[in-house]
């Protein structure tokens, strides 16, 4: 049996940044807590990448709720003497669930 780590985000997306065959996405995704009586949301964001493939197919654009799928890699590093430690979240597949301005989402997931 093949060992997996994957991770599956449904939230807003707040930046996209485009660096030749890789974009970067920044997903908030929001998270319900009790505090006292009271419930409250913390909204998390998310980095997510994705490699060329799905980046060149990618139509969401900033505020759209969207699906994304993918696996994680850890990474190990050497700076300034120190051993640091970096996780990476790796899009697989993404699907558009509603578009910011209210119009009609996706119906093909993109993957």
């Amino acid at each position: 049996m093949q060992n997996i780590a994957e991770f599956r985000i449904i939230g807003r997306i707040g930046k996209i940044e485009v660096k030749e065959k890789v974009t970067y996405l920044s997903v908030a995704s929001n998270y319900n807590r009790k505090d006292g009586d009271d419930w409250k949301t913390d909204a998390h964001w998310n980095s997510v990448t994705l490699f060329d493939k799905l980046a060149k197919r990618l139509t969401a654009g900033k505020g759209d709720l969207v699906h994304i799928t993918g696996r994680v890699r850890q990474n190990r590093y050497e700076a300034g003497g120190t051993t640091r430690y970096d996780v990476d979240l790796i899009a697989d597949g993404i699907a558009i669930l509603a578009k910011k301005d209210g119009g009609p989402a996706d119906d093909e997931k993109q993957d």
